[in-house]
């Protein structure tokens, strides 16, 4: 066989090996402090967050909570819109004094067809919030209503400002599958399992855990 084909053989399959190495590490995910064993992680958001359509202990943050071996406070309102939540929190970090912040909020405005641009500003102003405290946040993003169901782009803005890990796709998922939900737009304890597991991943990845 000819040099020239061996090397061109060869420049093919180094190619090969390179590409499946960048599919296999995905894309990068933004850092965060690693928690100590005894810090808190608070879950604060609306329903999604509260666990309703299925037990308390069945919640995102419970389960979650069983699979990284940190204690996770869940401030979860049902019904509330991200601008009773930008109120809500600087109380709730007072009280609860968390090292991660886990934000998922939005859902009830899409519900009720409130300004998108106001929910974008209402969540930068629960970031600004927490990191003004020192806290460190992951983003969680929430559908639109629809067949599917669609997230805003603005999630991914924000997380790309703020350089935040962010989770974009688990509830589009799990509200896509009948099996995993409880109502049209809650969760059952197995989607639940399914978004804290999703987390799990994603602080894995950013390093908090």
């Amino acid at each position: 066989m000819p040099v020239d084909t061996v090397l061109h053989a060869f420049r093919r399959l180094g190619a090969a090996v390179l590409l499946a190495l960048l599919a296999a590490c995905g894309p990068s995910v933004p850092k965060v402090a690693k928690l100590d064993a005894g810090a808190t992680i608070l879950a604060f958001g609306d329903s999604l967050t509260f666990g309703t359509g299925a037990a308390p202990n069945d919640a995102y943050p419970a389960q979650l909570e069983r699979v990284v071996g940190r204690k996770i406070v869940n401030a979860g309102v049902p019904g509330e819109i991200s601008a009773d939540g930008l109120k809500r929190l600087p109380e709730v970090l007072d009280e609860v004094k968390p090292k991660l912040l886990i934000l998922c909020h939005g859902g009830n405005d899409f519900l009720r067809k409130l300004s998108e641009a106001d929910a974008a500003a209402n969540i930068r102003g629960m970031i600004h919030e927490a990191k003004g405290r020192g806290i460190e946040v992951v983003l969680m993003a929430t559908p639109k209503p629809g067949l599917p169901p669609s997230v805003p782009a603005f999630y991914a803005d924000i997380a790309r400002e703020f350089g935040l890990p962010m989770q974009d796709d688990v509830i589009k998922s799990v509200l896509f599958d009948n099996a995993k939900k409880s109502d049209l737009v809650h969760p059952n304890a197995q989607g639940y399992g399914e978004m804290a597991q999703a987390l799990a991943k994603l602080l894995k990845k950013a390093g908090a855990v």
